[in-house]
């Protein structure tokens, strides 16, 4: 092994002799992932599920447009929407289809945070305040949990719209954050570091590390997807008991309260979930500040210099373009049937619940199933993906049908129940997956720089799809199924560069990118603090 490729190892190995959480180092402290802290990650990601701001908090601001909405084969405002007409509502100028109204604030809601990410996105890889940002955004989503509480009538549907956003906006960044230390996580791994101890010791091969613990951030991304499944399978079955409760089927005013009443539920639950996550983690030194540069310019450097770095490896960039258009693809793709499936289910919330359960189950047996296969074959993270992705291309072709049909294409309660349970089998796993493919191919001791600009990449794609599916919505004559042509089209071409990605010609551009950037110290205006 060469003097560089032992530096490059031995960068990510901090060993310690005793069960204590740190040691000293050199100058830095060094943190070791103990259990405790370990199953605390796991934890969060159980409230942090989705469920109100990306689940409950969609379907609620969805149900008030509909409430609100009137049927445009009549004067405005004079017949209410049906199950089997049209509702449209006057939005930013223009009368709108209520779904596209979803869309078009789904978009407007991602373009916000892709700007905040972009601002403050980099702050999680200096100092150690990542934990703080975690806690604020975590406590903020919280908040509009509850306040949906005051949200409950057809006629605060303007109010809906901020809290939409809010909950959107929310609960990615709390996301994105608690994601930002799964990398340091995996690294402080007792069985990572004796690997890579042994690497630098001539037992193991380099290859034999990378391939050992490329599994183990496997084995954390899919047992917190695993985990978080199996919690909220609980979280939704005490729901169905608030509902029977709540009498959510006796009339529509009851159904509509029990919307936010299931919403600051799993705000609550969120944040029970996240104090030991809160008490726990370890606030692991981050990167010193670089001279002439302030935290509101950091990101937008930390961007550009990522960017300009992923230029000069050619698979790390190509991934970089297939996670751009697919994770557009995917976003989008969810988004538009969810309005769908609202519309199809009349907005019950027993209903919803429901179909959530069956979705969750699914959704933790196909991440779980995928990770036994992956780990008793031994195969690939990229083959994983491509495998995880041409289930989703289907999913757009089964959307796709539906646009001259009313037979298929998300149109009926059966296939309603059949998508929840076909997304949580074989689509849940891309969430895994995509992440941890960023790891495969980007350079270790610039690992920061490249998570931090996929996720800025995934932000920015994200609201792209959900504004041309509103326009093409609106320019089709309010045909709900006409977006699912652009994806099917924008997924296939983003599955040829995902082919092309080589992920062991990856790891030798990437070694010699570090020799490289170790002689001409690219980034030794970054070293850690």
């Amino acid at each position: 092994m060469s003097a560089v490729e032992k530096e490059k190892v031995a960068a990510d190995v901090e060993l310690t002799l005793t069960d204590g959480s740190e040691v000293e180092s050199g100058n830095m402290r060094v943190w070791k992932t103990t259990r405790l802290e370990h199953w605390a990650f796991y934890v969060y990601y159980i409230g942090n599920n989705g469920l109100s701001g990306f689940n409950f908090g969609p379907s609620q601001f969805q149900n008030l447009l509909f409430l609100a909405g009137y049927d445009p084969s009549h004067p405005p405002f004079t017949a209410s929407c049906g199950s089997d007409t049209q509702c449209v509502l006057p939005y930013l100028g223009r009368v709108r289809d209520v779904n596209s109204i979803v869309l078009l604030t789904n978009g407007i809601s991602f373009a916000l945070q892709a700007v905040v990410l972009l601002l403050i996105g980099a702050w999680a890889d200096y100092g150690r305040w990542r934990p703080n940002i975690t806690i604020f955004f975590t406590i903020l989503a919280v908040a509009v949990s509850f306040a949906w509480l005051g949200v409950d009538e057809p006629s605060k549907w303007q109010a809906g719209v901020a809290l939409y956003v809010l909950g959107l906006i929310t609960y990615q960044c709390a996301l994105t954050f608690w994601t930002a230390a799964f990398p340091g996580l995996a690294r402080n791994l007792p069985c990572v570091q004796e690997s890579a101890a042994k690497t630098i010791s001539g037992e193991k091969t380099l290859a034999e590390h990378a391939d050992y613990e490329s599994l183990e951030r496997n084995r954390i991304s899919n047992v917190s997807f695993a985990v978080c499944s199996a919690g909220e399978i609980v979280i939704l079955a005490i729901m169905v008991g608030i509902l029977k409760g709540l009498h959510s089927d006796a009339s529509t005013e009851n159904n509509t309260k029990a919307f936010s009443a299931l919403i600051a539920f799993s705000g609550g639950v969120w944040l029970l979930c996240a104090l030991p996550w809160f008490f726990l983690e370890k606030r692991r030194p981050g990167l010193a500040l670089p001279p002439g540069v302030s935290m509101l310019t950091i990101g937008f450097k930390q961007t550009y210099v990522a960017l300009r770095e992923c230029m000069r490896l050619k698979q790390t960039f190509l991934y970089l373009i297939f996670y751009f258009l697919m994770g557009d693809v995917l976003n989008t793709t969810v988004t538009v049937i969810g309005t769908l499936q609202n519309s199809v289910v009349s907005y019950s919330t027993l209903q919803l619940t429901l179909l959530l359960i069956v979705g969750i189950v699914a959704q933790g047996a196909g991440i779980y199933l995928f990770w036994l296969v992956q780990k008793r074959f031994h195969i690939s993270t990229k083959t994983m993906l491509c495998f995880n992705v041409f289930w989703i291309l289907i999913l757009t072709v089964w959307g796709l049908i539906g646009i001259h049909t009313d037979k298929f294409g998300f149109k009926h309660v059966w296939e309603i129940w059949l998508y929840q349970a076909y997304y949580g089998l074989m689509v849940c796993p891309w969430y895994a997956y995509s992440q941890t493919m960023i790891s495969e191919v980007s350079p270790l001791p610039q690992m920061f720089l490249f998570f931090a600009l996929f996720s800025v990449v995934g932000k920015t794609s994200a609201f792209i799809g959900p504004l041309v599916s509103s326009a093409i919505i609106t320019a089709s004559g309010n045909n709900d199924n006409y977006p699912f042509v652009f994806l099917f089209i924008l997924g296939s071409l983003s599955t040829v560069f995902l082919y092309f990605v080589n992920v062991d010609k990856s790891r030798k551009e990437c070694e010699e990118f570090i020799e490289a950037e170790a002689k001409r110290e690219a980034f030794a205006d970054a070293e850690r603090s």
